[in-house]
């Protein structure tokens, strides 16, 4: 029997603790640490609680102490990870208050990410040593990553007086807290460096469609803004840029975040922007250490290389995988593409490998085929909208290597297709003959997917 130790009950953690539990549990004996005071919150869906598109939080959660622990685990919750001595296979924590030492045979993990806290003036942190949380000394500025986080955000927006809010930052979390906060009747001002929103996901003509949803919708964009500074006595008053100046009374900071893995004391070999480097297997370079999710690089089949793609359905695959190879059973990762999707508002945006812009940095001689149509034939009347389809492919190989769609209709089912083709190597010709079914309930003989591939220069 091998002693199974993980650090870290979110996503990624609670994930592979069930797949051991349900797999492997007579066979091995599980210990958890978590630094916080509940487990497995889905984050993604923090924002559809605070503009009350869902009941209440209850369905975030999708486990807790008591269901791992009667599955067969050992869990220590309000209990950080100090320190790791990976010689001695120990594990140095806090629990109860008091110092705690847990040997092991196998270390997974899965200590996820932290927001990135900008040199702005006005957003200094509390110093707590007590507290494992980000919290700021100017009243109503704001981090939303945790359950705590957001439960805060929400009984503060209950106060009338908090009425005009700034969020910072316009990739996908800041995007949907804007929708959300709007959604409550607040003024909403996001703002970004970047000239556009959602430029890691999207090519310019899709950001576009967003930048305009989020327009007509009330919000005031203020992108290729820096901000400088956020001011005010005790609370927020006003955030300022290097171009304007907007009174509001609450600021959300969403600039990002950065992979939780200082507390390995630099033992571990990291990626570029410090995440733990991983194999196939969700090996780190120390033998029996497994890193899964946010803390830990994946391997981008678009690139054919390592890279860090920080998404929920990336911390599941790759929580599953670390979790069979800790039991002894060897499986390797098919890697991934970064497939991923928003909705906003009635706008449904979904997209996976690498936009034109990345591919071409990255040095393929990337190439396009675009096309746009209604999802069916024009004598459907209802609930037949037009869809938008970019397809990006290598001109030499002519091997896909992403594709973005855009529709007020939910046809986000047909971003899998390109996933698995750019995990294939499919090419733009085998494409355009895919046997493709036709009904006019469901699409057209000639779809928008087939018509864009036939396309293809």
């Amino acid at each position: 029997m091998s002693k199974i130790v993980v650090i870290g009950a979110n996503h990624a953690g609670t994930s592979a603790i069930n797949t051991m539990l349900t797999g492997y549990g007579e066979q091995n004996e599980v210990v958890v640490f978590d630094q916080n005071n509940n487990l497995s919150f889905l984050g993604c869906g923090m924002a559809l609680w605070i503009g009350k598109q869902i009941d209440g939080p209850e369905g975030l959660f999708y486990s807790n102490k008591e269901k791992l622990e009667e599955a067969g685990a050992k869990v220590y919750m309000n209990a950080p990870v100090e320190a790791i001595d990976f010689e001695k296979k120990e594990v140095k924590a806090i629990v109860e208050g008091q110092p705690h030492v847990e040997s092991y045979d196998k270390l997974i993990l899965a200590t996820g990410s932290v927001p990135i806290i900008p040199s702005i003036k006005g957003v200094e942190l509390v110093k707590d040593e007590r507290s494992r949380e980000f919290k700021a000394t100017l009243e109503n500025v704001q981090f939303v990553k945790l359950y705590q986080n957001s439960e805060e955000v929400i009984k503060k927006l209950e106060n009338p007086d908090i009425s005009r809010v700034a969020v910072v930052g316009a990739g996908y979390i800041g995007v949907e807290l804007a929708e959300a906060f709007e959604r409550l009747g607040k003024k909403v001002t996001l703002i970004d460096v970047a000239d556009t929103c959602l430029p890691n996901y999207y090519d310019r003509e899709f950001t576009d469609l967003m930048s305009k949803n989020l327009s007509d919708h009330g919000i005031d964009l203020a992108f290729g803004q820096t901000v400088q500074a956020i001011e005010g006595e005790d609370k927020v008053e006003r955030i300022v840029t290097d171009k304007a100046t907007y009174d509001v009374d609450m600021v959300i900071l969403a600039i990002g975040f950065r992979p939780n893995t200082a507390f390995a004391g630099g033992k571990l070999k990291t990626f570029a922007n410090g995440a733990f480097l991983v194999d196939k297997k969700q090996e780190t370079s120390i033998k029996d250490v497994y890193a899964i999710g946010d803390c830990a690089t994946i391997y981008d089949n678009a690139l054919n290389d390592t890279s860090y793609i920080a998404l929920a359905s990336n911390a599941v695959r790759t929580a599953i995988v670390a979790a069979h190879n800790a039991c002894g059973n060897d499986i390797e990762s098919v890697g991934v593409q970064g497939s991923n999707g928003i909705a906003i508002y009635d706008l449904k945006m979904v997209s996976t490998g690498l936009t034109e812009a990345r591919a071409k940095a990255a040095g393929y001689k990337a190439v396009v085929t675009e096309y746009k149509d209604l999802q069916k034939p024009g004598f459907i009347k209802e609930n037949n909208n037009e869809v938008a389809i970019k397809i990006v492919y290598d001109k030499e190989t002519r091997v896909i290597l992403g594709c973005q769609i855009a529709s007020t209709q939910d046809v986000s089912m047909a971003i899998h297709m390109f996933s698995l083709a750019i995990q294939e190597h499919v090419t733009i010709e085998r494409l355009a003959l895919l046997d493709l079914f036709f009904l006019p309930h469901f699409n057209q003989p000639y779809n928008y997917i087939t018509r864009a591939a036939i396309a293809a220069e």
